[in-house]
């Protein structure tokens, strides 16, 4: 069998994405758990020069970006497939992707996480409420829109769980940790498939380390 390791922060959204799609599949793989100051040493950049994760590796073959590590998943493991088939269904995940990785997580979760989780109770800085109160806004957007892009199905591919449903839910279960991210789901539709998505055993073998839940 294929050796499979993913480099990464544990309690990042991102890696987490690559590990629920891994156990959506089944596939063993092994974690090389990384620290923050690890992502700019020599050995990751030569992995991956943008100084990011998650970074994947199968028997020398290397690969980054999140998305594209789980469609090579999809590719070489298709049962249980995470894309869908119908190209209307295909083109909705493409947009909720895009959503994800433009203006979720870069203008509303990262702010809202950092300044109530990683600064405050990690790192011991003080929280910026004008960086909460700006990106608060663009979060109500996003939230606003991805209800109604995902209607009133089980998941965003009807029965079957999408990449998009996988991205979400990792960074939804996250920012959920904040108050401000309690309030933004509440009586929403995404809080109860937020729900559903933490009770597949993918999400629950997953879980961010203690840490940093408890700092939330």
């Amino acid at each position: 069998m294929s050796n499979f390791t993913v480099h990464g922060i544990p309690g990042s959204p991102f890696l987490r994405s690559v590990e629920i799609a891994l156990k959506e599949k089944d596939v063993p793989y092994q974690l090389r758990a990384m620290s923050p100051a690890d992502m700019k040493t020599s050995e990751h950049l030569e992995r991956h020069p943008f100084g990011r994760i998650p970074m994947f590796e199968q028997d020398g073959f290397r690969l980054y970006e999140t998305q594209a590590i789980i469609r090579y998943l999809d590719d070489i493991f298709p049962d249980a497939p995470l894309v869908p088939s119908d190209p209307r269904v295909r083109a909705r995940m493409n947009q909720v992707i895009g959503i994800i990785e433009w203006y979720l997580f870069p203008k509303a979760a990262a702010p809202i996480g950092f300044q109530r989780i990683i600064g405050p109770k990690l790192l011991g800085l003080p929280s910026d409420e004008a960086i909460v109160a700006e990106a608060v806004p663009m979060a109500r957007t996003c939230i606003a829109e991805l209800e109604r892009l995902f209607g009133d199905d089980a998941y965003l591919g009807g029965d079957r769980i999408t990449i998009a449903d996988i991205m979400l839910g990792a960074q939804l279960d996250l920012l959920t940790q904040c108050a401000e991210g309690r309030e933004l789901i509440s009586g929403t539709r995404l809080e109860p498939w937020l729900d559903r998505m933490r009770s597949r055993k993918s999400f629950a073998e997953t879980r961010p380390p203690a840490a940093l839940t408890q700092a939330a």
